[in-house]
């Protein structure tokens, strides 16, 4: 979906330009972030090894070094495991990125992490029942596509952005392979800096910038024609 001068002027109207309140947690996670940042810079200094949970070379970013916040309360290093997190019945896993230079603390949202994994679902069930044949509806962005609700039965299902709390839409690429659009947010997020992004970055950085969050079930973002455009996984 192009991002047109209207589209913006609506995302400012809505309050969508990453005032405070939005672009962090509430005061408990935040604290939360602190306090978990600590033990995790603790733990590194005098056990040498990151406080982290097992993963694949194939792990997305986002996805892949969530911290162990168990092994850090049993040994020591945190008091009490946050009450957002997984582990404590709440919405977010706690991992690191940056983690071979400055390791940093983050939050994954698991809200929008299973409301992908049932758009994934209702896709493979699609492609499943109609030969191999996709529920695509118009091309978004080159080698990506909205996903067709009525088609899917995912007409129900809605996701907010972590960010600004506006909607955004599912995308997925010619596998059926189903991610989250965050182009408005990037969009946003460029706007507000007041510079061009180079030609070569990956524009989801810029979302790591302005909040504890990350842009869980995403592709790399290119800068190309003025906007922030998504980047099929087997794009050259």
């Amino acid at each position: 979906m192009r991002l047109t001068a209207a589209v913006l002027l609506l995302c400012v109207m809505a309050g969508c330009m990453y005032p405070k309140e939005q672009q962090q947690p509430g005061n408990g996670s935040r604290e939360s972030v602190r306090r978990v940042q600590a033990a995790v810079d603790d733990y590194r200094q005098q056990e040498g090894l990151l406080p982290i949970l097992n993963s694949t070379a194939d792990t997305p970013r986002y996805e892949k070094f969530v911290i162990d916040l168990e092994k850090l309360n049993r040994q020591g290093y945190l008091d009490e495991i946050p009450s957002a997190s997984f582990e404590q019945g709440g919405n977010f896993y706690f991992l690191l990125l940056d983690e071979e230079t400055l390791p940093v603390v983050k939050l994954m949202d698991l809200v929008t992490v299973q409301l992908v994994n049932d758009v994934q679902r209702q896709v493979n069930r699609y492609k499943s029942a109609h030969g191999g044949r996709l529920p695509a509806g118009e091309e978004l962005y080159p080698g990506l596509y909205a996903v067709e609700d009525k088609a899917a039965g995912i007409s129900a299902i809605t996701l907010s952005s972590v960010y600004s709390g506006q909607p955004l839409e599912f995308m997925m690429d010619d596998s059926g392979n189903v991610f989250v659009d965050y182009a408005s947010d990037i969009m946003t997020a460029v706007r507000n800096s007041g510079s061009t992004p180079g030609a070569d970055a990956d524009l989801r950085t810029m979302l790591e910038d302005v909040s504890y969050y990350v842009p869980v079930k995403s592709l790399p973002y290119l800068w190309l024609s003025g906007e922030p455009v998504p980047q099929p996984e087997d794009h050259p």
